[in-house]
């Protein structure tokens, strides 16, 4: 084990919001390499989710009501994402004790760089897919690594593991690859010093264009080897930053990895990939629909292949990629032939990807959206409806109930009756039917009366790990 390691194994270590996306894997992360980790969360307080907390319990982890009364001295390092307040008590233990504290994303940097040799995922949308298929790339070719991801990637989930967002390599140093999805939205990915970055695309979200090329280009800049999208201008424009290349694209003839004859299904699709640099041709066969995750493939290949795997050994990996759980995840069809699809679809670009695979195949869509916060609904509201109200045709029908809400001063005044307003001003006479149904009770007794033999319905939402158990329920009452 590496010094580095040493430093993060040779003391306790306390997680306030244990159980978040991206907390959870971190944790596991750590104990993985020997630490001891405790910590405390406002969902186990609340009785959400129990099966998740009692897991981990279960294997080791300290868990204890968010009073405080976890953090017992100065030799524990308080770990505690940026947006978690000081009137906290973990935080107002931690500060009396001096303990130190660090960020989800400086840990995980960390983490990162005490590793031999890391593959960063970075660009706006795409990258758990593509960390979650890269890492399932470099396991399958022999390299046990560790993976960092913010969503339970199905190929490591079992009974054992049922939250298996992150897998931990074995080796001397936890694996010699570290395979982690990298975040530019709160500007940690300056932090990381990867070996091979790669980069999927890059649009809106959290950031102006001017602070996210300047971001993205530094990162290309750190790597020894970046993957990028052609297809994406912005992304291709950064490719000066790096130091080497291997490029990929679907419709950009300069790709070194690209893709021809792509036939969508349902629920899969099939191309075959050229490999522009030998001339060699690979029949591509993926278990997850829709062009986006074609590109999110082509991403891994190209990531797995800057870091030595040959393109036909990670082409034949992803044969048996099952995907990532809530993104496009098929809970079943009812007997009558409605499906009920649960999808992590939360902001605009996300929300247009799914609309966009459902809607290539025939049937209607109910598309149920739970946003997740009144601060972001006020922030990309009209962009979320102009998306709902032009992806959706006549038949179709959006119904949103409340937004997310666990507490805390945002300004509650309006929600999602305003999306609404703005779907039925956007889409007009061919815009799909819109309602405002403030209790998610409520919406699945109306997506009950309202669904018909052949339609899908599609649960999307953040932040909130019971619309699973929602996508669940809905499907037994159908």
């Amino acid at each position: 084990m590496t010094s580095a390691h040493n430093d993060l194994t040779s003391h306790p270590w306390f997680f306030c919001g244990i159980g978040g996306s991206g907390m959870l894997p971190l944790a596991l992360i750590l104990k993985g390499h020997g630490a001891q980790v405790a910590g405390s969360d406002r969902s186990r307080d609340q009785g959400r989710t129990p099966e998740k907390f009692a897991w981990l319990e279960s294997l080791g982890f300290e868990l204890h009501p968010q009073d405080g009364s976890g953090v017992t001295g100065p030799e524990q390092t308080l770990v505690a994402s940026a947006a978690v307040e000081d009137t906290v008590p973990e935080v107002v233990r931690a500060k009396a004790f001096g303990c130190p504290r660090m960020s989800r994303a400086e840990l995980l940097a960390t983490l990162f760089n005490a590793a031999p040799f890391g593959i960063a995922i970075g660009g706006t949308s795409g990258k758990s897919t593509v960390t979650g298929m890269t890492g399932w790339i470099m396991t399958h070719a022999g390299c046990d690594p560790t993976i960092m991801n913010g969503a339970v990637m199905k190929n490591f989930a079992s009974p054992d593991a049922p939250f298996a967002s992150a897998r931990v390599g074995a080796g001397p140093n936890g694996g010699d690859a570290f395979v982690s999805e990298v975040d530019e939205s709160d500007g940690s990915i300056a932090l990381y010093r990867p070996k091979v970055a790669v980069l999927g695309n890059v649009s809106l979200d959290h950031k102006s264009l001017e602070e996210l090329r300047q971001l993205f280009g530094d990162f290309l800049g750190r790597a020894d080897v970046s993957a990028i999208n052609l297809d994406d201008a912005e992304t291709a424009a950064l490719a000066p930053h790096a130091k080497a290349l291997v490029t990929f694209g679907i419709t950009s003839e300069n790709a070194q990895i690209g893709a021809i004859d792509v036939v969508e299904g349902p629920t899969s699709l099939t191309a075959t990939l050229l490999d522009r640099r030998d001339g060699s041709s690979h029949a591509l066969r993926l278990k997850v629909p829709g062009r986006h995750n074609l590109y999110n493939a082509l991403a891994a290949i190209a990531a797995a292949n800057a870091a030595g795997v040959p393109v036909a050994e990670a082409v034949e990996a992803l044969a048996s990629f099952v995907g990532l759980a809530r993104r496009f995840d098929i809970v079943g069809t009812s007997p009558s032939g409605v499906t009920v699809i649960d999808d992590f679809g939360h902001n605009p670009d996300k929300v247009s990807a799914t609309l966009a695979t459902l809607k290539a195949h025939p049937g209607r869509v109910i598309a149920f959206f739970q946003p997740h916060g009144y601060g972001p609904l006020k922030q990309m509201g009209h962009e979320l409806a102009e998306v709902l109200a032009t992806k959706l045709g006549p038949d179709d029908v959006t119904i949103l109930c409340d937004p997310v809400y666990f507490g805390g001063t945002v300004d509650r005044s309006e929600g999602s009756e305003r999306i609404v307003r703005l779907i039925e001003a956007d889409g007009g006479a061919n815009g799909p039917g819109a309602e405002y149904v403030p209790s998610r009770e409520d919406c699945a007794s109306r997506i009950v009366e309202i669904a018909r033999p052949g339609d899908r319905v599609v649960v999307m939402g953040a932040r909130d790990d019971t619309l699973t158990v929602f996508a669940k329920d809905l499907l037994a009452r159908l």
